[in-house]
């Protein structure tokens, strides 16, 4: 198949997925599982939904698109564009928002389908991305109520994705309320209460989840590991995703033995990269070069060789958006 290459283990991903999701399960809580990690890809996906997850999420329509023929509720997770409200209404059951005049085009388009589109009010809790603040709930709420075409089924929050707000038990406590509130306000209960990512895991068991009954899990599920501070999930493998790399120049530089492997910054987030082999050191990256330090390996490498690494998230992101690192799927 040649390289670089992705080896993506299919297996172990169905197992992270089924550990996550019976966590989450035995405390009351739903989980959304996140493709947008690997495009969303439809074997993978089909692995998640295989292992009991109730609903996906990605960020973009296109990859969302990929998988409609997956009988599962299907969410967009970023705040939809204007100009891509069509799409969002035929190729979404869900939609995450926080602006009236998206809210409004969603239901133009939907009234145009002859359909109801569902969507989740995000509410802004302090990490400062998408949110509507406490001082807007109402009039939304209100111009929310004449739109024929759109049903508020949930309510929503982000933590550690931009602010690096991680959630405690005092903020779901604050979010809960803010739910009450808002459900005294249309006079009935919403469906799903989604209070976060994989940066909430650690808190399962340790605190009140309040009204929280669903979370949206992404990094957990490929990587294994949570989000708040980075700690792997019990029972979960960290090793779902490995990148190989060739070595294509290896000199003695600077007193070190330096490698040189045909992958770069156009590629990866180098500084997510965690060699299999921990004597490895990862100098740097130019655009299409990798620079690593063998000075401290025990094994001799030779040009052509392989060099193994787990990714960090952002390096898994840019690596299997990629076209040029190949995707190589095990069982």
């Amino acid at each position: 198949m040649g390289y670089p290459k992705i080896i993506v283990n299919l297996k172990k991903i169905k197992h992270n997925a089924f550990i996550i999701n019976k966590k989450c399960n035995d405390y009351g809580i739903s989980v959304m599982g996140i493709t947008k990690s690997f495009l969303a890809d439809p074997i993978i996906t089909q692995i998640l939904v295989d292992s009991g997850i109730e609903f996906i999420g990605d960020s973009r329509i296109e990859n969302l698109k990929k998988i409609e023929h997956i009988k599962i509720p299907k969410v967009l997770i970023r705040i939809p564009m204007i100009s891509e409200a069509k799409d969002v209404v035929l190729l979404s059951d869900i939609s995450l928002n926080s602006e009236i005049k998206t809210i409004e085009a969603l239901n133009s388009s939907s009234k145009l389908h002859n359909k109801i589109h569902k969507i989740i009010l995000m509410i802004e809790m302090g990490d400062f991305r998408e949110g509507i603040l406490f001082n807007e709930i109402e009039n939304i709420l209100e111009k929310i109520k004449t739109l024929k075409h759109i049903d508020l089924i949930g309510v929503g929050t982000n933590f550690t994705c931009y602010g690096g707000i991680i959630p405690d038990g005092n903020k779901l406590k604050k979010f809960s309320e803010i739910v009450s509130f808002i459900e005294n306000k249309l006079q009935k209960n919403l469906k799903i209460i989604s209070g976060g990512n994989s940066s909430s895991l650690h808190l399962l068991g340790k605190v009140d989840f309040g009204k929280v009954n669903n979370l949206r899990i992404g990094e957990a599920i490929v990587l294994g590991q949570e989000t708040a501070f980075g700690q792997k999930v019990k029972g979960c493998f960290q090793d779902t995703f490995i990148l190989q790399a060739e070595i294509i120049e290896l000199k003695l530089k600077e007193n070190s033995l330096r490698a040189i492997l045909a992958l770069g910054k156009q590629d990866v987030d180098y500084e997510a990269l965690i060699p299999l082999d921990s004597s490895i050191k990862v100098i740097g990256a130019s655009s299409d070069h990798l620079i690593i330090d063998l000075s401290n390996s025990t094994t001799i490498y030779d040009i052509g060789d392989i060099i193994n690494f787990r990714m960090g998230y952002f390096s898994l992101l840019r690596g299997m958006t990629s076209p040029y690192i190949k995707k190589e799927l095990i069982y």
